[in-house]
């Protein structure tokens, strides 16, 4: 994970209740530092168990603002702070159609279930099949049984579950592929590491009819989109 130094692996050591109380702490203080400011997102981030989600050697480490390691190529589980830097801009809220392309360790997409509620539906895209099943055992355990989860090239989407009224990357591209362009309903936004001369800047993309508006958000550090429209393949 270049720019980020991952701590060493360790036998875990914390019990539930000090994992709560961190779990609790981190949400103040992503309040605090303006990244969270949804009650929907907060109530999330404070209902799921993060440590849940993280490989047992780094699993003490599940609230520190660093990367960590998952199985699979080149696969992480991003900072606390990425979370509500990146479902804040989306505006995502309750009843909402929600695509990741990202699967990861499947902590954002349980935060996202939490968040769209019972009336929505959460549709993730994982690219490496190790990183996907090590994700799916996560959410078996968590008790989500309800989202759906596609080993494929993230930056194809799912076609057969469009339109998305909110689309999640997670991954650097050299610009948003057109086919997640195509399965944003209209008024709906998509958030992306999009490279610029070198520089990955979270860019927030709201489809707004005949026209395509983007607003830049901040500079970001993921791991490349991988696939047809993957920035290393190019």
């Amino acid at each position: 994970m270049p720019g980020w130094i991952v701590p060493p692996p360790k036998k875990p050591e914390k019990t539930p209740e000090e994992f709560r109380e961190e779990r609790e702490r981190k949400v103040g203080w992503l309040v605090r530092h303006g990244y969270l400011r949804s009650e929907r997102i907060r109530s999330a981030m404070l209902a799921v168990r993060r440590e849940d989600f993280i490989p047992a050697p780094y699993r003490d480490y599940a609230y520190e603002e660093v990367p960590l390691p998952l199985p699979g190529l080149q696969a992480t589980i991003s900072c606390p702070h990425s979370y509500p830097l990146f479902y804040e801009p989306l505006g995502l809220g309750e009843g909402q159609r929600f695509l990741e392309i990202g699967l990861g360790s499947g902590y954002g997409t349980a935060l996202a279930r939490e968040i769209v509620g019972d009336s929505g539906i959460v549709v993730s895209v994982e690219i490496d099949p190790v990183t996907l099943e090590f994700a799916r055992g996560n959410l078996k355990r968590a008790g989500y049984r309800d989202i759906v989860l596609v080993q494929g090239d993230g930056g194809l989407g799912a076609s057969e579950r469009a339109p998305f009224d909110r689309i999640c990357m997670t991954a650097a591209c050299l610009d948003v592929p057109p086919p997640l362009l195509e399965q944003l309903e209209r008024g709906g936004r998509l958030i992306a590491p999009v490279l610029d001369r070198g520089v990955q800047i979270l860019t927030l993309v709201k489809n707004v009819g005949r026209k395509i508006e983007r607003t830049e958000i901040c500079e970001v550090l993921y791991v490349s989109l991988r696939g047809k429209f993957g920035a290393e393949e190019r």
